[in-house]
């Protein structure tokens, strides 16, 4: 086969009789035969090249989208098109604009177009789930023994008053238990040390009761109704007893003294649930009832502090002291 010679730029390719019958029969013959750009314009690329029937056709499917066809691409391909002037003037087709989404404003359209029922929120898991609220001391200590009690006096945290302790005072004693006495609340050297009444105070506890022939190490418990200190030595609070007092009560149940005494206004108010004056309440025996059905007798007296502030009524406290033993004899 010999090669087409070449022509100039403005004049049509050459092709012998078998070259345009193979042309045709791929139906490159029209695009291959037309003649050059001249070079003042500007050559359209042949990617965007197409008819106008198949551009009208374009159109009209994109229109339409959901209109049916009335024949397959394979028939469509093999039907001759019509030979025109006007549909062999290839023409430039410009990207067709995105079709508008239709929907409401700041709403995804994925959203909108999602078919099926809302997909369900995630489940939460456990760091996201709130905290159980916290058990009241009365029913976490109901069925507690005096050493479990001592586990969850130590990890206590019903009031504010966890946040600036040391130790927490649970009681020191012997058992069983004769007297137990009852005071207000630690104090500095208790919180360093976590044991109730030392110091000067716990110093003169003791020789107040090896006067009556008690020890804390043999016969007598010691305690307090607040088992952390309050800042700066300050008086218990109304929701720091009632948070507390339900540990005072189990050691009352469990350990079944014979006799109690209270030292200080602030115990002995919150153990004989009044609001009456220390010295309305000494020299006399009141009776403490517990759950049981125990009665308990109560001996009000001062505080151990109080008597190191006021030595002249250390006298009395030597009477309070006397009265518990003569009621015990």
């Amino acid at each position: 086969m010999s090669q087409p010679t070449a022509a100039p730029p403005s004049a049509a390719p050459r092709v012998n009789p078998l070259q345009r019958i193979w042309l045709r029969e791929i139906g490159m013959e029209r695009l291959w035969l037309r003649p050059a750009p001249a070079p003042s314009q500007p050559a359209v690329d042949p990617q965007v090249i197409v008819s106008k029937e198949v551009l009208s056709a374009s159109v009209q499917v994109s229109a339409a989208e959901a209109r049916p066809v009335p024949q397959s691409a394979a028939q469509a391909a093999a039907t001759p098109v019509a030979e025109s002037p006007a549909a062999a003037a290839p023409v430039a087709v410009a990207p067709a604009a995105a079709e508008p989404t239709p929907g409401r404003p700041g709403i995804p359209a994925s959203i909108l177009t999602r078919s099926g029922p809302p997909p369900r929120p995630a489940p939460k898991t456990e760091a996201e789930a709130p905290p159980p609220p916290p058990v009241p001391v009365a029913e976490a200590i109901r069925n507690a023994s005096l050493d479990e009690m001592r586990e969850q006096v130590v990890a206590c945290s019903a009031c504010g008053l966890c946040k600036g302790r040391r130790n927490a005072v649970f009681g020191h004693g012997g058992q069983p238990t004769r007297w137990l006495v009852v005071g207000e609340a630690p104090g500095e050297q208790e919180d360093r040390q976590g044991q109730p009444f030392v110091g000067r105070s716990g110093q003169l506890l003791d020789a107040m009761l090896s006067s009556v022939d008690m020890s804390r190490e043999r016969d007598v418990f010691i305690t307090n109704v607040i088992k952390c200190r309050p800042p700066g030595n300050r008086n218990p609070k109304p929701e720091e007893i009632a948070a507390c007092s339900p540990y005072l009560m189990r050691q009352i149940a469990l350990l079944k003294p014979e006799r109690i005494l209270v030292l200080g206004r602030f115990a002995a108010q919150t153990l004989l649930g009044t609001d009456a004056t220390i010295g309305s309440l000494r020299g006399r025996i009141h009776q403490l009832k517990t759950d049981e059905g125990l009665e308990i007798p109560v001996v009000v007296s001062y505080h151990p502090a109080y008597l190191l502030r006021s030595p002249s009524e250390k006298a009395r406290a030597w009477q309070d002291l006397r009265l518990a033993v003569a009621q015990l004899n």
